[in-house]
């Protein structure tokens, strides 16, 4: 097999990049391409070293800060990616990645992360945040991501097999796209995350500091329960309003390298969560440490968390809605449990190692050459 492994862009280091370099792992001999490629030095390295083939959006102005200010022209540049030479490409898609052209004798296979969330379900969310409600601009707006989500739907078409990394994001797959997809959970790097069943008296939050990880309601739940210790690492735009809601009983630590972000999860007595994730990577990390967590009960977290009466698997508890009243709930209620074992957590967790993942992916990929050699996908494998 020749591999061609297609990415939306690269410019930072996050989960989708995690499962990238996985990707490269069990496929080092490929080819990567993304729209642009902007990684430091740093970051290079978890990608092996690997320099994408990138499109003319590389050369625009500014293209590294306002990277997402070109998204009306990430199709048609996605769309100028010659992959004709490939006998199978793997795109790693919360974006653009899957609309690469393939031809009839090319297997695609799309690991899709989340299909376009602001132009899907989560577009009013996303003109409310970006101040785009009313006006021109508004406008012009709800017009270009209208044209994107027609865009988005009809590549779809060019998807031999759809992966999602879980079942909700397999959910919204079928929603958007009407189809079904295979899910194969994404790689966490629980090694790097050590076992400790040491616990201290504080709740751990840890993410960037950004509006839909509603950090807002943890920070508020906690300063209304003046008793309890809460911790909050990570930085971003919401810093200044947690740092004006935020009690005394409220430390926030701003970013943390990662050893002293590893240290605050081993010893949190829990890891509280409230976004509503496509799968939801820290709490796992979090688990890997032997620390419970407090999860709000949508998306990835159901999958990830595991409340159970049986101490043997139990993980954590949900908490049924994004409020201050639900969070409050949810951190009175998990202290009047019987104690989660921290061995319970820390084997959940490693469910999700990298091992796992290759070894999944790369038998799925093998597979499904070996059924397209033989003739082609069968009409049910586009069901």
């Amino acid at each position: 097999m020749k591999i061609a492994l297609v990415h939306d862009w690269l410019v930072t280091f996050a989960g989708s990049e995690q499962v990238l370099s996985n990707l490269i792992e069990i496929f080092p001999d490929s080819d990567l391409f993304a729209v642009i490629d902007f990684l430091s030095e740093e970051d290079r390295q978890r990608l092996h070293g690997k320099f994408a083939t990138t499109t003319f959006i590389q050369k625009l102005p500014a293209a590294k800060s306002i990277y997402r200010k070109y998204l009306p022209l990430m199709p048609l540049a996605v769309e100028q990616i010659d992959l004709s030479t490939y006998d199978v490409v793997i795109s790693s898609s919360h974006a653009v990645a899957k609309g690469v052209l393939t031809g009839p004798d090319q297997l695609h296979i799309s690991y899709v992360h989340s299909p376009i969330r602001y132009a899907w379900d989560l577009q009013h969310q996303y003109l409310r945040e970006s101040n785009l409600e009313r006006g021109p601009k508004a406008w012009l707006a709800r017009w270009l991501l209208h044209k994107i989500r027609l865009w988005d739907y009809r590549t779809a078409a060019g998807v031999d097999r759809f992966v999602a990394n879980s079942h909700f994001i397999g959910r919204r797959i079928r929603k958007v796209y009407g189809r079904d997809s295979d899910v194969i959970y994404p790689p966490v790097d629980v090694d790097a995350f050590s076992y400790c069943e040491e616990k201290h008296d504080f709740y751990l939050a840890a993410s960037r500091l950004v509006p839909y990880k509603r950090m807002d309601l943890i920070v508020r739940a906690f300063s209304d329960m003046p008793d309890r210790r809460l911790i909050v690492i990570g930085d971003g735009p919401e810093m200044p309003k947690l740092k004006a809601l935020a009690a005394s009983n409220v430390e926030l630590l701003g970013y943390r390298p990662f050893e002293d972000l590893k240290k605050h999860m081993q010893h949190a007595r829990a890891f509280v969560f409230a976004a509503e994730e496509d799968f939801g990577i820290t709490p796992v990390e979090a688990q890997a440490c032997g620390t419970p967590v407090i999860a709000y009960g949508k998306g990835g977290s159901l999958e990830t968390v595991i409340e159970s009466t049986d101490p043997s698997v139990c993980t954590g508890i949900w908490f049924e809605s994004q409020t201050v009243e639900s969070i409050i709930a949810a951190v009175k209620r998990f202290e009047s449990i019987p104690e989660i074992s921290p061995t319970a957590c820390r084997r959940h967790a490693e469910s999700f190692s990298s091992a796992r993942f290759q070894d999944e992916f790369r038998n799925y990929v093998t597979l499904r050459w070996r059924s397209f050699r033989r003739g082609g996908l069968r009409s049910e494998d586009y069901a």
